[in-house]
């Protein structure tokens, strides 16, 4: 008999998992709370693991041809003097694959694309799970509703209704310390894989495909602080950097930029199953942007609860292993992330900042590289 899995959020990592389940013989439901499928972003920078990730998903050479890759790049002052640079054939060699840049939407789609069309209902707010009996309540268009999984994964995001409802002592996500600007724009000039620190500030660039740049620039503030024009306000701090830092802000429409506070998951779960429900990707690990892994791990948990879930399984002992493959993993990587927020576009201190400079200056740049790279070293599980 077919089994059935239920995934609550179509976003990345959602549909991923879907993708990952469906490839496995599941019969799989997405619902989504959007009255219509859509990502809601800007850029994305997928690393080796991720790419690796989609590989194993039969989308590595679709994604390829979406995206961007091999870029050079490295890490530069807000004035533009390079700390470290690196050589992306040198990561190619080192992780077997590079970075890739790719455009949110288009990477939406194309995980949608390769789902049933059957499989994804929106305007579907999940509202509950039994993880004895697998059951999921749901508002469908406002009105209850409900089906009954073998399986139910929690890829609601950042505000996880699942988190909350099945693992409520956890706090909620904590605000991260600073807020960032996000745009996609056309752009012919020329691009690097780069990321720029000023005191208390950072600013970022990708290429993406079709001739596209995703830029961001983080600034620390307190939360919920909001600009009239917040195309403005971007302009107004990162201007006066280097090169092609007021050219991609003087290319932006205002209409494009995006801003977001940026939280995350301070209080680690104890665990990411529960039954015969797992979370991923935001809901199980919400973390700071300053790694670039937040979707690359959420396409981890995706392909490794697809190996693990087989449809035979027996699920509560399918999802301990996930568990336990994941989360030591993915919290690691969290508090990575959030202590190089603090040692990078947090820094204010100018004494602080001119040690760490040296430090990042001095230190071989194949050493600098691998530091990196670790957090990308990982190779997708065999199925079970």
């Amino acid at each position: 008999m077919e089994r059935h899995a239920v995934v609550a959020g179509a976003g990345i990592g959602g549909l991923a998992a879907a993708l990952a389940l469906h490839r496995r013989g599941w019969r799989v439901t997405v619902l989504e709370r959007a009255p219509e499928p859509r990502e809601v972003g800007a850029g994305i920078t997928l690393m080796a693991n991720a790419v690796r990730g989609l590989d194993a998903l039969g989308l590595g050479t679709a994604a390829r041809r979406l995206g961007h890759d091999g870029a050079a790049g490295g890490l530069r002052t807000w004035d533009g003097r390079w700390l470290s640079q690196v050589d992306a054939e040198e990561m190619h060699r080192l992780l077997g694959t590079s970075a890739l840049g790719v455009h949110r939407t288009a990477l939406h789609r194309m995980l949608r694309e390769a789902l049933p069309a059957e499989a994804l209902r929106t305007g579907c707010a999940v509202q509950d799970a039994d993880p004895d009996t697998g059951v999921v309540h749901y508002l469908r268009d406002g009105a209850p509703a409900e089906l009954r999984a073998d399986l139910v994964v929690g890829a609601d995001g950042l505000r996880s209704t699942l988190r909350t409802r099945l693992w409520p002592h956890i706090p909620p996500p904590a605000y991260g310390g600073s807020t960032a600007w996000r745009a996609a724009i056309p752009y012919g000039g020329p691009m690097l894989a780069a990321v720029s620190w000023g005191p208390g500030a950072e600013f970022g660039m990708v290429p993406l495909g079709g001739g596209q740049v995703y830029w961001y620039a983080a600034v620390s503030a307190p939360p919920g602080e909001r600009a009239p024009d917040e195309l403005a306000a971007a302009r107004e701090r990162f201007g006066d950097w280097h090169e092609p830092v007021p050219a991609l802000l003087a290319a932006t429409p205002p209409d494009a930029v995006l801003r977001n506070d940026l939280y995350h998951l301070a209080t680690p779960l104890p665990s990411y199953a529960r039954g015969r429900v797992a979370l991923l990707g935001d809901a199980a690990h919400a973390m700071m942007p300053n790694l670039g892994q937040g979707g690359c791990q959420a396409i981890e948990d995706a392909v490794t609860l697809g190996a693990v879930a087989g449809p035979d399984a027996d699920i509560p002992a399918a999802l301990r292993a996930y568990d336990r493959a994941r989360r030591s993993r993915s919290q690691a990587v969290a508090r990575a992330a959030a202590r190089m927020a603090r040692f990078g576009q947090q820094l204010r201190n100018p004494a602080a900042i001119a040690v760490r400079d040296t430090m990042v200056r001095l230190t071989p740049g194949r050493m600098a590289l691998r530091s990196m790279a670790r957090y990308a070293d990982w190779h997708p599980p065999r199925a079970t």
